[in-house]
């Protein structure tokens, strides 16, 4: 669908009210509506996709029987908010292993580098003003004191930053960075896992859970405005050509960062009436949408066991590999798949690489993946090409319901995640992984423990309104009686 609601001659359909309106159906959004369903509220999650998910895609390799993820694939360290879900349908996420390769000039070796980054990272600080992790590195590592080998590590580091964060490493605060760095501590975070089945595992929890509910998803339902007070709110969406009007009390808004922040009038923009005020527009300016576009190539066979062609004393071969890193200009990252007999690999292009690649075709985009393959490996082309069978992938950035990756905060941005997330007038209500006011933006467990938070948000407010309900009742009585 390419045209907006409001570019539509539809009819007005008047929908049944309910207690709280969700719109996006992510992992924040349906966990929202499982805890308030819970709770005896009626609920109604209004989702632009036809499935549940957000960026959690997983589709089903058919040739193999085996998951390939389109969005999110890892779990980073052990987070509650997931483990605990899989625990409970005993599904057992297995640890990521396996030897992770880096490149020399055509020539892939092992990585020795991790501590040499390990040790630059850990010089951030969050108790000097805020700066940008290139203005940190120039500051604590100036380039007249270089050496090869400090040169290389301040690469690798900026290319972690820009890799594992999606963002750009001119503009991502320090001050965020740590936050990060300190809540994965927390958790295992340096420890990557995967479920057996990829995030479809979860969704299927997910589902689960939401058949024991009574919570209503109407899913191809595009929101384009709420309209909003302190008596209530409306929301309007578009659903099979006809123009739709949700009304509730309370209405929790889920959709990522980049859609919150869109500005153009296009398909999945939202109109907030009246305009979202100030300190959550500053939030919005404060944060940043991470652009990555990540392609997984099926082949004949695992040519990569036999490589590197020519092998240092005791390096072994590629046989083994988790993950290949590189300083290539289009994908720099390359990893393995949970079942290391399977011929694939997952491609993964931040930033500048993701800029390059959004918007061109499958073809373009699957052209370059071989010849970073090329350049990284030190193989013909051809070679490779012959061997190519499939590819997947899923161009986020030009997702009108994504329009990115995930978020990231910038220079001077300390508190946007909590400006965002806050409440306004206790009906309108925030949440998602750009919410999360824990460190753990940009992640699943992030955005579940952010519908968490939202859905006591909303449940406390109901609470204060009966409370406050029945004191004003009971103020009428006594003027009743008294008179």
């Amino acid at each position: 669908m390419d045209l907006t609601c409001s570019r539509l001659r539809l009819s007005l359909v008047m929908a049944n009210d309910a207690d709280v309106i969700i719109i996006g159906a992510g992992a924040s959004g349906v966990t929202a509506a499982i805890n308030l369903a819970r709770r005896g509220l009626s609920v109604l999650v209004l989702e632009a996709r036809d499935r549940i998910g957000g960026r959690i895609f997983t589709v089903e390799n058919f040739k193999y029987k085996s998951p390939v993820e389109l969005g999110a694939e890892f779990i980073h360290g052990r987070p509650p908010e997931i483990w605990s879900l899989l625990r409970h349908r005993k599904i057992k996420p297995t640890e990521v292993q396996g030897d992770e390769w880096c490149t020399r000039p055509n020539q892939p070796v092992k990585c020795e580098f991790f501590s040499d980054v390990e040790k630059i990272l850990g010089k951030m600080s969050d108790r000097k003003p805020d700066e940008s992790f290139l203005s940190f590195l120039e500051r604590a590592y100036p380039s007249s004191k270089d050496t090869p080998r400090l040169i290389d590590a301040k690469q690798r580091a900026t290319r972690y930053v820009s890799g594992f964060n999606a963002a750009d490493p001119a503009l991502v605060g320090v001050h965020w960075l740590v936050k990060g760095l300190r809540a994965e501590e927390k958790i295992d975070g340096d420890r990557v896992f995967r479920s057996p089945h990829g995030y479809a595992d979860l969704l299927a929890v997910f589902q689960q859970q939401l058949s024991q509910t009574t919570v209503q998803i109407r899913k191809n339902t595009i929101v384009d405005s709420i309209r909003w007070s302190a008596e209530g709110v409306e929301v309007t969406a578009c659903a099979t050509n006809e123009r739709h009007i949700f009304s509730s009390r309370k209405v929790l808004v889920t959709v990522p960062l980049g859609v919150l922040q869109s500005q153009e009038e296009s398909n999945g923009r939202i109109c907030f009436s009246p305009e979202l005020p100030p300190p959550k527009r500053d939030a919005l300016r404060s944060l940043a949408m991470g652009k990555v576009i990540r392609v997984t190539l099926q082949f004949r066979e695992r040519f990569w066991n036999s490589l590197p062609k020519t092998q240092e004393k005791n390096s072994g071969t590629m046989s083994n590999m988790s993950f290949l890193f590189s300083d290539d200009d289009w994908f720099p990252t390359w990893w393995t798949a949970l079942d290391n007999t399977l011929p694939f690999l997952t491609g993964w292009a931040p930033f500048r690489c993701a800029e390059k690649l959004s918007g061109q075709s499958e073809a373009f985009v699957v052209d370059q993946a071989m010849q970073a393959l090329h350049r990284t490996l030190g193989l013909n082309v051809g070679e490779v090409k012959a061997l190519f069978e499939q590819a997947y992938w899923h161009d986020w950035q030009s997702d009108p319901f994504s329009r990115g990756a995930y978020s990231y905060g910038t220079v001077g941005g300390d508190g946007a995640e909590a400006a965002l997330a806050k409440p306004l007038d206790n009906t309108l209500f925030f949440a998602g992984e750009a919410t999360d006011v824990t460190g753990h933006n940009g992640t699943v467990h992030g955005a579940i423990a952010s519908g968490k938070r939202a859905a006591a948000e909303i449940l406390g407010s109901l609470r204060a309104n009966k409370s406050r309900s029945r004191k004003m009742k009971a103020k009428m009585k006594i003027k009743k009686s008294a008179a």
